[in-house]
């Protein structure tokens, strides 16, 4: 006897054999591909490192941005990975752990870590003999998480180069926080004042131009001062280090 194809109970039992095989479909493709998306993270968080530290390639009279087809050979020719650190929240050096494969944007958002057990990577670099430290941050935008790299000069006290990025913020606004206009105004802005630490603000009053203020995206102001909370609440723990 012929199945009634206009009973609920048929569409329902089509409805759940497709859903399984869809649904298994995708975990299979999720996972063969789970090695590719890793590496491309990695890549990434490379390319992102390079940015802050200002590295470019020279191929004969050409001058190249970072992308993924070089950033893996320049990142192992400018960061000595043996000399990366990770430090807890008191700036002191955690034994055991390898600052590369810390996810600060996973424990940023796990709200169950507390924030003064979270770990704090240091990239060690060496750009044209002077050595370069690169500290992450992590934060909130208007619509989402940002995040960046800033990299701190040999003196321990003023900043080398800065490189913001988002996921939602809004075109035009907030998201032009990874735009070079923004974030170059961070470079050669001091941390500290007289050895102790001292906040960059991000400002909207067109004060950017003097010490230890940047001047924020106009329309952007929540994303702005996203930016002025991360890297504030970061750079603390880092210069905690740096003192001792």
């Amino acid at each position: 006897m012929a199945a009634n194809k206009d009973k609920n109970g048929y569409t329902f039992l089509f409805a759940i054999i497709m859903v399984i095989v869809v649904g298994s479909g995708l975990a299979i493709v999720s996972s063969l591909t789970k090695p590719y998306q890793i590496k491309n993270l990695e890549v990434k968080k490379k390319m992102d490192i390079l940015n802050a530290l200002k590295v470019k390639q020279v191929v004969g009279s050409d001058t190249l941005d970072i992308s993924r087809k070089n950033a893996v050979e320049l990142y192992a020719q400018y960061v000595d990975d043996s000399k990366c650190l990770v430090l807890d929240s008191e700036g002191n050096v955690i034994e055991g752990k390898v600052a590369f494969d810390i996810d600060i944007q996973k424990q940023y958002k796990n709200k169950k870590l507390d924030p003064a057990d979270r770990d704090f990577p240091l990239y060690v670099a060496t750009i044209e003999g002077s050595i370069k430290y690169v500290i992450p941050v992590v934060g909130s935008g208007l619509w989402g998480p940002i995040w960046g790299y800033i990299a701190i000069d040999e003196d321990k006290s003023s900043i080398y180069g800065a490189q913001f990025d988002h996921k939602t913020e809004t075109p035009g606004l907030g998201a032009e926080i990874k735009q070079s206009f923004f974030y170059d105004q961070y470079d050669e802005e001091s941390i500290t004042l007289n050895g102790q630490y001292k906040k960059i603000k991000v400002v909207k009053d067109g004060s950017g131009a003097e010490e230890f203020r940047v001047d924020g995206i106009t329309g952007g102001t929540i994303t702005s001062k996203g930016v002025e909370e991360m890297v504030d609440r970061t750079i603390q723990v880092y210069v905690k280090y740096f003192n001792k």
